[in-house]
């Protein structure tokens, strides 16, 4: 389970179009960072997907991706080199699943990769929608594990929202703000839809005529909207980014990502209902990596933790016209390598999970006076780079590098000081005992 959400410039302090995203996955499931440069291909090359192999594009465009490592090219968000930026959320709707078609993930790459603008965009992933089907499936643990899609797509001056149920959709351009989280949220007001919609429903009985239609209520499963929370969720964010109009900045989407379900707060005890996710008996799905946007015409950040658990992770900045940093991160192993940046925080995730009301605060209160630096140097650099009129790569390269190794080397810090604390506030034996399992399984010792 996910959370989307986007901002456009007229609703934020500075003027730039904001976007962020949890991708909230199988605890323990592998997250990377990824760059892609631009490339050219043959006429009659071929990319092959997760479970289908489709015609390349003659040229495709450098992305920033992150993604569950397992997959071939899919991704969980992600932006290209011309700032359209996109995240898809799983949704579960009456109408069939395919499992030889495209994922979701594998739509947003593909996408990227071959489009300069949201509107384009979103033309590019409904076409591609419509010829191979969506579906598949997105889980290396649950082989019954097949959704639809939503996505927020958007670029530097605007935004949509694009809902599915198999290969019909529904687009709706954003006005201000907006989030989706893992339920269909159009109803009966859109700019573009797939062909059909309406009378595919009538068809199903799902509605009597064209005035009564109302796509979520039609196409949604509401047995999942119950079982993910995800009105919860959505509600949470976009009453945060709704408080904040007209003064929402990278930090506020900084502090929506890391909302729990209620404070103070404990991962063994979390819910559904919790932006941040903490799996648990209840709650089916970890917070495995976080990602934000701040875009604007001369100045574009991208912000990824690359780690679990956003309560306890460093967003750090990244930037297109410096991906040297992003081309040194390599793929993490599926189970533990001890070096990548995604296991090192790991094993710091799980020990704070050991007695979170006690290890966490420290890790938080180290985390967010480093991140503050971060943030004050993006905001210096970019003063000074639009007053000169022009940005040095190797300022930029820098500022990602040094943000990278100031990551690892506090993680080490607090790695060693959150083990020699007295465990105050054990969670019950049987979280301690998954943990500890799934560990094991990993090869990540926590001694």
């Amino acid at each position: 389970m996910c959370d989307t959400l986007v901002c456009l410039p007229c609703s934020t302090q500075d003027g730039s179009l904001i976007f962020g995203k949890n991708s909230d996955r199988d605890p323990g499931e592998v997250h990377a960072i990824c760059f892609i440069p631009r490339a050219e291909y043959d006429e009659g090359a071929t990319v092959q997907c997760q479970y289908l192999e489709v015609p390349q594009a003659n040229r495709t465009h450098a992305v920033i991706l992150a993604k569950p490592a397992w997959l071939k090219i899919g991704c969980e968000m992600g932006a290209n080199e011309f700032g359209v930026m996109m995240g898809n959320e799983a949704v579960f709707t009456k109408e069939p699943y395919e499992r030889e078609a495209l994922l979701g993930m594998d739509l947003m790459t593909l996408t990227l990769q071959r489009s300069k603008t949201a509107k384009e965009a979103l033309t590019v992933i409904t076409d591609l929608m419509m010829k191979y089907g969506q579906g598949g499936v997105a889980s290396l643990k649950d082989p019954n594990y097949i959704y639809h899609n939503s996505f927020i797509i958007a670029d530097i001056h605007s935004a949509w929202v694009l809902e599915t149920a198999d290969r019909f959709w529904v687009a709706k351009k954003v006005e201000d703000v907006a989030s989706i989280s893992n339920g269909l949220t159009i109803t009966d007001k859109w700019e573009l839809a797939s062909p059909n919609l309406v009378d595919h429903a009538i068809q199903q009985g799902w509605c009597e005529s064209k005035t009564d239609f109302n796509f979520s209520e039609c196409y949604s499963n509401p047995d999942f909207r119950v079982i993910s929370a995800c009105e919860a969720r959505q509600q949470a964010t976009l009453a945060g980014i709704k408080a904040a109009k007209g003064n929402l900045s990278v930090e506020t989407v900084m502090n929506i990502l890391r909302l729990h379900d209620k404070e103070p707060f404990r991962p063994d005890k979390a819910s559904m209902a919790s932006v941040c996710a903490h799996y648990n008996s209840k709650t089916v799905s970890q917070t495995t990596g976080s990602y934000i946007a701040s875009l604007s015409p001369d100045f574009q950040v991208h912000w990824l933790t690359g780690t679990s658990a956003p309560c306890i992770s460093l967003f750090k900045p990244f930037f297109f016209e410096a991906p040297h940093s992003l081309e040194t991160l390599a793929i993490p192993s599926l189970t533990n390598d001890n070096t990548s940046l995604w296991w090192t925080h790991e094993k710091l995730h799980r020990l704070a999970l050991m007695d979170y009301p006690t290890r966490a605060p420290l890790i938080i209160e180290k985390t967010k006076a480093l991140e503050q630096q971060f943030l004050q140097s993006i905001a210096e650099k970019k003063s000074k780079f639009l007053k000169n009129g022009t940005k040095n790569s190797e300022t930029l390269n820098l500022l990602s590098s040094t943000a990278l190794k100031q990551n690892q080397t506090l993680i080490e810090q607090l790695t060693t000081e959150i083990s020699q604390i007295e465990i105050a506030n054990p969670p019950p034996k049987i979280y301690l005992k998954f943990w500890t399992k799934l560990s094991d399984i990993d090869g990540l010792s926590l001694n």
